[in-house]
């Protein structure tokens, strides 16, 4: 009877220091193509007071990785010719419909004008609508609104520029494609994320609502301390508590999502595969070349397509606690990095570009 040896980690390695020196707490790193995962390791710690090493199914919050998951999903209707990208977005949601532009202001006025034309849908999706990151309401956490409500908020807050213009990261714009979503499809948001992407994608370990038995597997989120020296835990102050109270808490198409490494490599290998995962089209193949690309317009030197940034034929995205996945076409490869950290002592932020130039020299190596 023989037995092998477990593969020796590919990229836990170039984090060890990182961790060694506690620069991260601990990481999930993911590498994967269009057809399968090339690796999944785990380095450090998930709760460093409680002695819980992170594990590969740690559940992270993935924050403003939650962007292109639900531009995926309003996509779904532009594919099936219930919305279009052109279309004001007061066609969908009348509330929109009348906005005002500031021309000028200060703290003790402002001049406002209307727009030379009315927010579209893409606008939305690229962050070139003139609509603020948040409404005054969402204080003080982002989850503390219906969708329905949001927007409402956001209707009657005057554009800080005009449409097409500039490229300004909003919230409330990715929030509004995510009430679209419910008034077009008749359900509510969160429903048609389930059934319509999380479900069929075996992405069983992403929710806006971790379980209880989810919630031992979250991992906490840390700091630098007060001298810069090492790391504290902080509190993941920009959502409600407690996570998985649905009575209180309202799903966030911008950020809200909680998932692991290999739920969202799943998605991204949707994306990779032209719209196609194990045999079956989430997306046409338009659907994911619009969202890949640039949509900020020649006259915007942000490059930024439909929930997705994107640069040189490469696109991804990040979350506010240092989470991101890539997508590299030409390499055919998917790195996901999974930490929760706000802010990094000493050279920490530099651990996931470590892990990416691992993932890629492998990638390459193994192409020669």
């Amino acid at each position: 009877m023989s037995s092998t040896s477990p593969a020796p980690p590919l990229f836990a390695p170039v984090l060890q220091p990182y961790v060694a020196r506690q620069e991260l707490a601990g990481a999930v790193v993911l590498a994967a193509n269009r057809r399968e995962i090339l690796g999944l390791e785990a380095v450090g710690m998930a709760d460093i007071a409680g002695q819980r090493p992170m594990l590969p199914d740690a559940l992270c919050w993935i924050a403003s990785m939650t962007k292109p998951i639900t531009a995926a999903a309003l996509m779904m209707l532009v594919d099936a010719g219930t919305v279009r990208v052109d279309d004001p977005v007061e066609a969908y949601l009348p509330e929109f419909s009348g906005q005002w532009l500031i021309v000028e202001g200060d703290a003790e006025h402002q001049v406002l004008r209307k727009p030379a034309h009315p927010i579209t849908v893409g606008n939305i999706l690229s962050h070139t609508s003139g609509m603020p990151f948040m409404s005054a309401l969402e204080v003080p956490t982002l989850d503390r609104l219906t969708l329905e409500m949001a927007t409402r908020s956001y209707a009657i807050t005057p554009l800080q520029f005009p449409p097409d213009t500039r490229y300004e990261y909003s919230n409330a714009g990715i929030n509004t494609a995510g009430r679209i979503i419910e008034v077009v499809s008749g359900q509510p948001y969160e429903t048609f994320m389930d059934e319509r992407l999380f479900g069929p994608l075996g992405m069983t370990d992403t929710t806006f609502w971790p379980s209880v038995a989810q919630l031992t597997r979250l991992a906490k989120t840390y700091r630098p301390t007060a001298d810069g020296a090492g790391l504290e835990e902080a509190p993941l102050a920009q959502l409600q508590h407690p996570l998985d109270d649905r009575a209180t808490r309202y799903p966030m198409p911008a950020g809200g999502l909680f998932s692991t490494a290999v739920d969202v490599a799943r998605f991204c290998q949707m994306v990779l595969n032209d719209g196609v995962y194990q045999d079956r089209r989430f997306l046409s193949t338009a659907a994911v070349r619009a969202m890949t690309r640039k949509q900020t317009g020649d006259a915007v030197e942000a490059e930024y397509g439909f929930g997705w940034d994107t640069a040189n034929g490469v696109f991804g995205h990040g979350g506010a606690h240092a989470t991101n996945m890539t997508i590299d076409p030409r390499r055919d490869l998917i790195t996901v990095y999974l930490v929760q950290h706000c802010g990094f002592p000493g050279a920490g932020g530099n651990s996931h570009g470590a892990f990416k130039a691992a993932a890629e020299a492998w990638v390459d190596q193994q192409g020669q």
